[in-house]
């Protein structure tokens, strides 16, 4: 914390300068030291007044201030001024508007970077799960319509919002002909549309539709999408191995991550490792970053532990874990056909693969009848234990990222009434709240907690050169005032797998870009949401995927050998 400077610093402990004093006789030296006196009360007069006379925007009074970056932990007031902390102290300070935070924590703002409901609705249930940063960097946007996506969002968004350029939306342009903008610009729920259709995962690309591919995905990435996001684990029959590599080969030119739903989640231990390491392999390859999006399945321990040896080598490679037993999917999705999810997994249906609305759980023939009727109906997914949930939020170096999916009505306004939402998965609405409360229920340190709530991700993220990242996940002077205050002891999720979505209880106020959107569990009717972006580019940075363009990079011309080392063969 910045401390104000002591005008007594530079002079305590200063001898007179004996030249300067022997050209001065007694009475000289006796004003001389009367004027520095009177120079020095006068400065600490303006000072003292300067202080007082300062008067902030918004003031923290009283909390248990928490920041995961420095370890700072103390009670003290917080000072807010254009959208940004101006002071972090123990002296009084004075606002426009005051809250009083006594007996409450004051942390970074939440920060979720796999959030797909990207809808006033999504918005407003995360805000009173404390989420002032949502993102979706899994599935993602049509990397034709970012610049359009963003801009849609300017000025009406309550949340701070951004998106990846979509890896599954640019293959259902390219190989199904998917076309509507209008659809695209919902973001992540197009994918509901886009599913209808088989191409953009069962189809093989040729060297046309690939690079139609690809050079979607970078336009994306020109207008300033955040990475590269692919649910390959979606589009396992049709995304080849070459395909993944020249996708993430697209983020790395940008020097951006690619966030992928890895080729074999969920599946066994053993499948799902292999499609960690697969994304791992190509981002070490290529100099890039990556994350693993929920890698909270069977044969995590071994996915963390990647994660954590390459971070400790220094490599920007990190994960995302949520705190729940179950996933939440498409009816329709690959991964739980009855031959891979019964046959070869061996589990079933009538205990795996619930109606989130109804509660009943699906058998082979009620599972027929509806994918045929309704094949991208949302479906839950038990696939883990209970007690590992405790287990995951005390990994280090991950995030927490809800992977929150739809409730209907998808596209309602910002204060549609809670209680109107469909039942679904409960990390829609209680990521964050089940996060802190399990952690106080099992002792896990709150620090930590934080830690994978906010600065994680801004950490990774920032080091990706994100700017909104690197002045976000921290309470410090000068950092964007994205904070959330609550009650530790109290704060909790109300959302379950019976109830729905029913909203977090405990936050005493959650601020935007320095503005109060929730003061005490009410949402408030501000609109403070700022981009999370790149800035966009003038020029694409596609190159076309040819085999001439390889034979000439790894395959033509003299063997690269060290030097005054001869080439196999040579004299």
């Amino acid at each position: 914390m910045r401390q104000m400077d002591n005008p007594f610093e530079e002079r305590q402990h200063t001898e007179w300068i004996p030249g300067e004093v022997s050209q001065l006789n007694f009475e000289s030296k006796q004003m001389f030291t009367l004027q520095r006196l009177a120079v020095l009360v006068g400065a600490i007069s303006m000072l003292s007044f300067s202080a007082k006379a300062q008067e902030f925007d918004l003031v923290i009074n009283n909390g248990r201030v928490m920041d995961p970056e420095t370890l700072y932990d103390n009670v003290a007031n917080v000072g807010i001024s254009n959208g940004r902390i101006v002071e972090i102290s123990q002296r009084p300070l004075t606002g426009s508007e005051t809250i009083d935070a006594t007996g409450h924590v004051v942390a970074p703002g939440f920060i979720d970077s796999h959030f797909h409901w990207q809808a006033p609705i999504g918005y407003a249930l995360g805000l009173r799960d404390g989420l002032t940063s949502s993102m979706d960097i899994e599935e993602g946007c049509a990397g034709t319509i970012i610049d359009r996506w963003y801009k849609s969002r300017d000025g009406v968004t309550q949340a701070n919002y951004g998106c990846a350029s979509s890896h599954e939306q640019a293959r259902a342009i390219a190989i199904d002909g998917f076309k509507g903008d209008d659809v695209l610009l919902r973001g992540p729920a197009a994918a509901l549309e886009t599913r209808k259709n088989s191409g953009w995962s069962l189809t093989k690309a040729d060297f046309d539709s690939g690079n139609e591919i690809l050079r979607i995905i970078d336009k994306g990435l020109q207008h300033g999408a955040l990475g590269v996001g692919s649910t390959v684990g979606y589009m396992r029959d049709g995304v080849t191995t070459r395909e993944m590599f020249e996708v993430q080969k697209v983020a790395a030119r940008y020097d951006r991550h690619t966030a992928a739903h890895t080729r074999f989640t969920p599946d066994d231990a053993t499948h799902e490792n292999l499609g960690a390491q697969e994304i791992i392999a190509n981002a070490l390859a290529l100099g890039a970053p990556a994350t693993i999006n929920h890698y909270n399945n069977p044969g995590w321990r071994l996915t963390h532990e990647l994660l954590q040896r390459l971070q400790d080598q220094g490599h920007n490679i990190w994960g995302e874990i949520y705190p729940y037993a179950a996933g939440s999917t498409a009816l329709n999705a690959v991964f739980i056909k009855p031959e891979n999810w019964v046959d070869r997994l061996g589990h079933r249906f009538e205990d795996t693969l619930q109606d989130p609305i109804t509660g009943d759980y699906f058998t082979h023939t009620s599972y027929e009848t509806t994918l045929e009727s309704d094949p991208t109906k949302e479906i839950l997914l038990w696939k883990m234990p209970a007690e590992d949930s405790v287990k995951w939020l005390t990994l280090k170096g991950t995030t927490m990222a809800s992977d929150a999916m739809f409730a209907e009505p998808v596209f309602g306004p910002w204060n549609t009434p809670f209680e109107s939402l469909t039942n679904s998965h409960p990390r829609l609405a209680g990521a964050r709240g089940i996060t802190l409360r399990l952690g106080r229920e099992n002792d896990i340190p709150l620090m930590q907690l934080l830690s994978i709530l906010s600065y994680n991700a801004a950490k990774h993220l920032g080091a990706t050169g994100l700017k909104a990242m690197q002045e976000r996940g921290r309470m410090q002077e000068e950092m964007v005032a994205d904070i959330v205050v609550f009650d530790p002891e109290t704060v909790t999720d109300n959302a379950t797998y019976e109830r729905g979505v029913i909203p977090s209880t405990g936050f005493k106020a959650v601020i935007v870009n320095g503005q109060v959107t929730v003061r005490d569990d009410e949402l408030l009717e501000v609109f403070a949401g700022q981009p999370i972006r790149f800035e966009p580019e003038d020029k694409p940075r596609f190159e076309m995927v040819t085999e001439e363009a390889w034979d000439l990079r790894f395959s033509t011309g003299m063997p690269d050998v060290a030097p005054g080392i001869p080439a196999k063969g040579g004299n």
